[in-house]
């Protein structure tokens, strides 16, 4: 549990109630939520010196205690800044990060915005803007930074967006030609209280890792992921951790651990899938009225498509797994009820759409789609919710703005849009134009986090006319842009936080008042707006507290239609939280019981309003690395392949228990976890000593695409031949601006390859990655990425601006 910080203790805190101050007036708290949980700020003097876990949730993170150093960091953005050198006409064709920036007036910085906005609209067109803004840009609905500024781009004319999400882009494309639907991995899967009931094993490919619980997209009131599955073990409910890391299932859960090499899940499952048709055991009936396409994937299978049957003894020598275990797993899966899930994580990869659709055969070959707590489904172990027991309630959130042009980008291929103006990529049956991009506008989330081989992206960022980022902090988003305005963070301004997956609506009431003259995404696009003519349509001449009313009032309405009481606004914010109460263990849910109980009378949105385990569409397409049906491709890079002999560890990067992907890197706990201020690297000790390294050693990591510094750390529970780095250390090239600098933080994404799942999918790959490391002998560097970057105070041409 996380505890109070920064000298504020218990006794100080447990006799004022939420929002009073205390005896000398200077200490307050106050209610608010963020993906990493719902807290009470502790505010003092005009700071927040601490945090206290909001009390109706069970089992708050430690992630809230870094919430003060990071409102307070070193590296905030305290003013409005422009990049010397786009002042000095150094804009398309100029590398980014290496410049010092110069303090402009907010009322220029707005004018020098409008007019690239309205030049650029006017000379190339609407789609010449990205509105990339992808990211966890905050908790808050209304503030969300992703919705107010396509809302701006949108009311403006148009731009170019992004489709999907990094998390899942491969599994959003995929699982419609499927199943007929995204929820399977995004929205109300089969719940905890249904597979507790009527489960006897639970096949997790990825695990369920404990970490993963403490975020939850929106803000959570409740972190109630882990005690659903541990109920679920104590109601008999046996699991198998098919991961190259035992520690991907908590030691509690007692679970079976089954060591695979990474990327080779799907060989794993067609040697199951074999095995089952070898002795009998596919559920025929199921498969011939609630499925389409069995006849092609069976012939696959069995080798009578392609001369190869995929057999235990196959699949062993691709995965690592002998024939006998994988024989004695799929003998259990076919003898008990069993619920078959994947982590996100596992179609980040080479081909990643084909384990997923694997996974989904094998449900279909045991009949239990649909079938209560079985069948499959994606992300448990992925992030806070997944599977929690709830009720469909309406969602508190922005209206959507149209984007008059209609345009996109699938969300991994920002460098190819770059490099490739004018031209298209195939994704899922299309051809995508790719526009003649001239701004880059980036409001929440972070590129240089998300995004894969850093330095290919660096290469063609420089492309771009005006890069603008809205940031609370020094990210290296920021650094590598031309225009900076200073946004506020969370704790600066009033919102409401709600997330899909949680029975929580959280008031957050501003802590203290904006830090230097950062102000909210809103209020800066509301300027810009003004002198582009369209002020009032972007506010609706709401202030905040009217745009929060107002979007509370279209929430309750739409509560008040499905027959659910909720209070006024006022009662709301002064209890500062409204509660929807759990649905008894007898509302078990179970995904797709009506297609399992009529698939006539209720299918699947489908073509064939089935289970397709062949996708006539999918074939149609004609795509080489995603056919018809799921099919074993070896990655590009795995344990096997030719690149291996050079780089012979493959790198997985995982998300951190110590931050949220890069939020609160410059926070205590993140801080707490690196090695001499590096980014730790997990390594089975066995691959340590064969390369005469030690424990906290610091590490050059590299292969061919970059190399970045990280702190070894033994682990033991590591499969040999594989090493883990979490994601979201703040990229520090040694050289800015220089692409192939050495990352002295420990930024895994220079490492990883920029290349898209499929045609079919176009998600990221990056767990698809090999390298090599050795011991960095020379003097470390300095990590400044929490640090400002140059800042000049005058140049000629412009007044001064002294602090």
């Amino acid at each position: 549990m996380a505890e109070l910080v920064s000298g504020a203790s218990d006794s100080d805190l447990g006799a004022y109630p939420t929002g009073t101050s205390d005896r000398s007036g200077h200490q307050t708290l106050k209610p608010h939520a963020a993906h990493w949980g719902a807290f009470d700020a502790v505010v003092r003097n005009g700071r927040v010196v601490g945090v206290r876990p909001f009390a109706r949730d069970p089992f708050p993170g430690s992630l809230i205690e870094a919430v003060p150093d990071v409102v307070h960091a070193a590296c905030r953005v305290d003013r409005a800044y422009v990049r010397r050198g786009w002042l000095e006409g150094k804009r398309a064709g100029h590398l980014r990060g290496g410049d010092p920036f110069v303090p402009v007036p907010a009322d220029r910085v707005v004018r020098l915005i409008a007019e690239q906005v309205a030049r650029v609209r006017v000379e190339v067109g609407h789609d010449a803007i990205f509105g990339g803004s992808y990211g966890w840009s905050s908790a808050g609905r209304f503030h969300h930074a992703r919705s107010q500024l396509h809302r701006f781009l949108g009311l403006g004319g148009g731009f170019t967006a992004q489709l999907n999400a990094y998390s899942y882009a491969a599994g959003q494309a995929l699982m419609p030609h499927v199943l007929g639907t995204t929820e399977v991995l995004l929205g109300r899967v089969t719940d905890w209280n249904a597979i507790g009931q009527h489960a006897k094993l639970m096949l997790c490919l990825g695990g369920l890792p404990l970490k993963n619980g403490l975020v939850t997209s929106g803000g959570a009131g409740a972190t109630e992921y882990a005690q659903h599955f541990r109920r679920a073990a104590e109601a008999g409910v046996r699991f198998l951790n098919v991961s190259p890391y035992r520690a991907d299932m908590p030691d509690w859960l007692n679970a079976e651990w089954v060591p695979i090499r990474p990327g080779t899940d799907t060989a794993l499952l067609l040697a199951i899938a074999h095995w089952m048709v070898a002795e009998g055991r596919e559920d025929r009936a199921f498969l011939a009225s609630h499925c389409v396409g069995w006849d092609k994937l069976r012939a696959y299978v069995m080798g009578e498509s392609d001369g190869l049957a995929k057999t235990p003894a196959w699949a062993a020598d691709i995965t690592g797994i002998a024939a006998d275990r994988i024989i004695a797993i799929a003998r259990a899966i076919t003898a008990q009820p069993t619920m078959l899930t994947s982590t996100w994580s596992l179609q980040r990869a080479d081909y990643g759409e084909q384990p997923w659709w694997m996974l989904t055969a094998i449900a279909a070959m045991l009949g239990t789609i649909g079938k209560p707590g079985l069948g499959v489904g994606f992300g448990y172990g992925s992030v806070n919710g997944m599977g929690n027991p709830r009720r469909d309630y309406p969602s508190f959130s922005m209206p959507a703005t149209r984007n008059p042009v209609g345009r996109y980008i699938p969300v991994a291929r920002i460098t190819e849009m770059l490099e490739n103006p004018g031209g298209s990529l195939s994704y899922n049956g299309r051809e995508v134009p790719l526009p003649d991009t001239r701004i880059i506008w980036w409001s929440g989330g972070n590129p240089f986090h998300h995004h894969q081989d850093l330095n290919r992206l660096l290469r063609a960022w420089a492309r771009a006319e005006t890069i603008i980022v809205q940031e609370p902090w020094w990210t290296a988003a920021a650094r590598h842009a031309d225009i900076v305005l200073p946004a506020t963070t969370t704790l600066e301004r009033n919102d409401i936080a709600s997330s899909g997956r949680d029975r929580f609506l959280r008031a957050m009431h501003q802590a203290i008042a904006p830090v230097g003259q950062a102000r909210n995404d809103h209020d800066w696009l509301a300027d810009i707006a003004e002198e582009l003519g369209y002020r009032d349509r972007f506010t609706e001449q709401r202030d905040e507290d009217a745009w929060l009313r107002h979007l509370f009032e279209r929430w309750r309405q739409a509560c008040a239609r499905q027959g659910v009481e909720t209070p006024d606004f006022d009662s709301f914010w002064a209890q500062g939280y409204w509660e929807a109460p759990p649905p008894p263990p007898e509302e078990a849910y179970t995904q797709f019981a009506e297609f399992h109980a009529d698939p006539a009378e209720h299918p699947l949105d489908t073509p064939s309003g089935k289970v397709e385990l062949f996708s006539a569409t999918v074939a149609g397409f004609g795509y080489d690395d995603a056919p018809g049906h799921p099919v074993w491709i070896p990655q590009r890079e795995w344990l096997g392949a030719e690149p291996a002999k050079r780089f012979p560890l493959h790198l997985l990067s995982f998300q951190p228990a110590t931050r949220l992907h890069g939020q609160l890197d410059p926070g205590r706990v993140a801080a707490a976890d690196k090695i001499a201020g590096r980014e730790p690297l997990l390594m089975h000790p066995e691959d340590a000593a064969a390369r005469g390294l030690r424990d906290g050693d610091i590490l050059r990591v590299f292969n061919d695409r970059g190399a970045c510094l990280a702190g070894l750390r033994f682990d033991d529970r590591l499969l040999r031949g594989v090493v883990m780095m979490a994601t979201g250390a703040w990229f520090d090239p040694l050289q800015p601006g220089m692409p192939g600098s050495l990352c002295v933080h420990g930024n895994c994404n220079v490492l990883t390859a920029d290349i898209g799942t499929s045609r079919l999918g176009q998600g990221p790959s990056a767990q698809s990655c090999l390298v090599e490391v050795e011991r960095f002998s020379e003097a470390l560097p300095l990590v400044r990425a929490h640090r400002p970057p140059p800042i000049l105070e005058i140049l000629e041409g412009l007044e001064p601006n002294p602090r």
